[in-house]
């Protein structure tokens, strides 16, 4: 039952972006394929990756994930930086287009966790709160993320 409540759920917030991706796209053409928005979720996600550590993540060889970044850079919804570090190696960055974009997705989480402030008490929401980081730190130890923190833009 539980893991039917939970499919329930990440399943509305994939059909609610798609949804509301698709009715923006009417009048105008799609400009991210379907990759190149699994691409660009990955990058968000990973925080500034360089493209070798994005390569790595989706396990595709680092010319090949150069030909997609430089697909996305050329949209407008990727910047390189260079390393403050490394002066060889370069960051990605998402842009503010981007950040347009994901937002469509993202508005709709800043919804629901309202309705569950008003919903549940500050007690029951600590303790889902609680719960959601175990199961991200501890109970799916194979995809690591970046700090909230981290800049992006």
């Amino acid at each position: 039952m539980l893991d039917e409540t939970f499919n329930d759920v990440y399943t509305k917030f994939k059909l609610h972006f798609y949804r509301t991706v698709f009715s923006r796209f009417q009048d105008r053409e799609a400009s991210l394929t379907t990759v190149e928005t699994f691409c660009m979720e990955i990058i968000m996600a990973l925080g500034q990756p360089t493209i070798n550590e994005f390569a790595k993540f989706v396990n595709i060889s680092p010319p090949n994930a150069a030909y997609k970044v430089n697909s996305l850079i050329q949209k407008g919804y990727v910047r390189k930086e260079r390393s403050p570090e490394d002066k060889r190696e370069y960051h990605l960055l998402v842009t503010q287009k981007y950040i347009d974009y994901y937002n469509i997705s993202y508005g709709y989480l800043t919804t629901v966790m309202g309705r569950i402030k008003e919903r549940f008490s500050p007690e029951k929401t600590h303790l889902l709160e609680e719960m959601l980081g175990v199961i991200s730190r501890e109970l799916m130890p194979e995809i690591a993320l970046p700090d909230h923190g981290a800049a992006q833009g």
